[in-house]
């Protein structure tokens, strides 16, 4: 494959995450304020698209409560600064099954799934300009955990996420959610071009070796817009990565909490570090008009003020 550098880079930053990060960093943001003034730090950096969950503001759990989503929707629209929001709409499909003889009843404490309606509540109420769209079941990570996303799931979300006018980010964790994302667009179900993420070296999906990535890369056709990440110390090598071969980047505290050995990062601070990157290697960073402009998104505005 030759190198096709991508001239023109968009970066999202993941700001937080729904993993079990906010006790091994002070900077993870918890609170919808701590999120918003994270993803207008960021936008301030150099991101063009913040990707964002919530938290209890209490305890940093991953949370699914609109009325969080709703605050932190309105901090970043009501901010001075312009930037793409991108919010998430992975969480309600997670199983944790019960041990290995017994895996039924599932475990209740960990399960936490519901259905498509549901999952998209959040979505209809802030209709951000993108929302994630995890295309396939995993094992993700912890021994009895399934990501659960299935053919009939994915259909029902994906046409209220087209219905909406929301601009589905297909989440590809593995080569054959990128297949399957091919089969939603070919059904009708999404637009053309779509949007993709490829999602590397998150366990046990697709590895972040340079041979799966660029074989992950060679099934997104053509016309479609994709950017990449990686986890942890691989995060700024696949920024590289991803733009040499055609792509976009996203970095952020969702995929990695240190700038360096010893020195944990801001979500700002990772997002700097990239712009540094794409400009060495001859590219620009574009911003948020013109990610508007190539991916026919909708400018939504701040929530409307009544007397």
């Amino acid at each position: 494959m030759p190198l096709t550098l991508n001239k023109e880079v968009f970066i999202t930053c993941a700001v937080t995450g729904s993993g079990a990060t906010q006790e091994r960093s002070p900077h993870v943001p918890r609170s919808p304020k701590q999120i918003a003034d994270s993803a207008i730090d960021a936008a301030k950096a150099g991101a063009a698209v913040v990707h964002c969950h919530v938290r209890d503001p209490e305890t940093g759990a991953p949370s699914r409560d609109p009325a969080l989503y709703r605050e932190v929707t309105e901090r970043i629209r009501d901010a001075e600064v312009d930037v793409v929001l991108n919010l998430t709409a992975g969480m309600g499909g997670d199983i944790v099954f019960g041990p290995t003889e017994a895996p039924l009843p599932v475990n209740a404490a960990g399960t936490d799934m519901i259905g498509a309606s549901e999952r998209m509540v959040h979505i209809a109420d802030c209709l951000p300009e993108i929302c994630t769209l995890d295309c396939g079941t995993m094992n993700f990570a912890e021994a009895d955990y399934v990501m659960t996303n299935t053919p009939g799931m994915l259909r029902a979300m994906g046409a209220m996420m087209t219905q909406l006018g929301v601009k589905p980010e297909i989440e590809a964790f593995d080569t054959g959610h990128l297949w399957f994302a091919k089969q939603l667009v070919e059904e009708g179900t999404l637009d053309a071009p779509a949007l993709v993420q490829l999602c590397m070296g998150v366990p046990w999906g697709a590895p972040n070796d340079l041979n799966t990535f660029l074989a992950m890369v060679n099934a997104v056709p053509g016309d479609w817009t994709w950017s990449a990440f990686s986890l942890g110390r691989d995060q700024m090598p696949f920024v590289a990565a991803s733009v040499l071969a055609g792509g976009n980047v996203r970095v952020g505290l969702e995929d990695n909490l240190w700038l360096g050995k010893g020195q944990l990062a801001t979500n700002a601070q990772l997002v700097e570090r990239s712009v540094g990157i794409i400009e060495a290697l001859g590219a620009k960073v574009i911003g948020p008009a013109e990610v508007r402009a190539k991916l026919g998104l909708t400018k939504r505005a701040p929530k409307a003020v009544t007397a």
